[in-house]
């Protein structure tokens, strides 16, 4: 492990908290709430969400302190880990909840194939494309997911995600490869 200048106040903050020191949670917050707010709205891009990952993030680090272990990395890169999951898994549900936008639609059915694209009968494209995406491996359709739902670029998907830029290239194909031949098997 580094050695962080800051490291042994994380460790004896971490350490008060665990005894339910609410004066050295505040001190953590102050000390990390910055980073762990810009952390939630790089993933997010809305602030109001970021901030209630924030205040998610906090609360986990009240209730179970002792899932942080020193040995293992710095509190910063512990609560950014956390944070970018708590995020990710916040926009999973919202997706869950979101309606298809009409144009992700026809850029996704346009990824299929062009009788895909130019049916008519667009609510059951629609279902059978949200069925079929829970036939993807999860690796590869939270990438769909994420670029055709949300528009995201390959780079931020590789940012968010902290994948290799390669990575994410490779998983977005194979999803969508994936897809179609299983659009195509209907």
């Amino acid at each position: 492990m580094t050695d962080y200048p800051d490291s042994a106040t994380d460790i004896w903050l971490v350490a008060r908290v665990a005894q339910q020191d609410e004066a050295a949670l505040m001190k953590l917050y102050a000390r990390h709430g910055s980073l762990v707010y810009g952390t939630a709205l790089r993933v997010l891009r809305a602030p109001g969400p970021a901030e209630e990952v924030t205040q998610d993030v906090f609360l986990r680090v009240w209730r179970r302190p002792d899932r942080w272990n020193p040995a293992l990395g710095a509190f910063p890169a512990w609560l950014t880990t956390i944070t970018r999951n708590a995020a990710i898994d916040r926009l999973r549900k919202e997706q869950r909840r979101a309606p298809l936008a009409p144009e992700a639609l026809e850029d996704l059915l346009h990824q299929l194939g062009d009788d895909a694209a130019t049916g008519t009968n667009t609510w059951f494209d629609v279902q059978t494309v949200i069925a079929l995406l829970q036939e993807l491996p999860e690796n590869q359709r939270i990438l769909v997911e994420l670029a055709f739902y949300w528009g995201y670029t390959h780079s931020e998907l590789a940012e968010q995600l902290d994948l290799p830029l390669g990575t994410v290239k490779t998983r977005l194909r194979a999803g969508l490869i994936k897809l179609r031949a299983l659009w195509e098997q209907i």
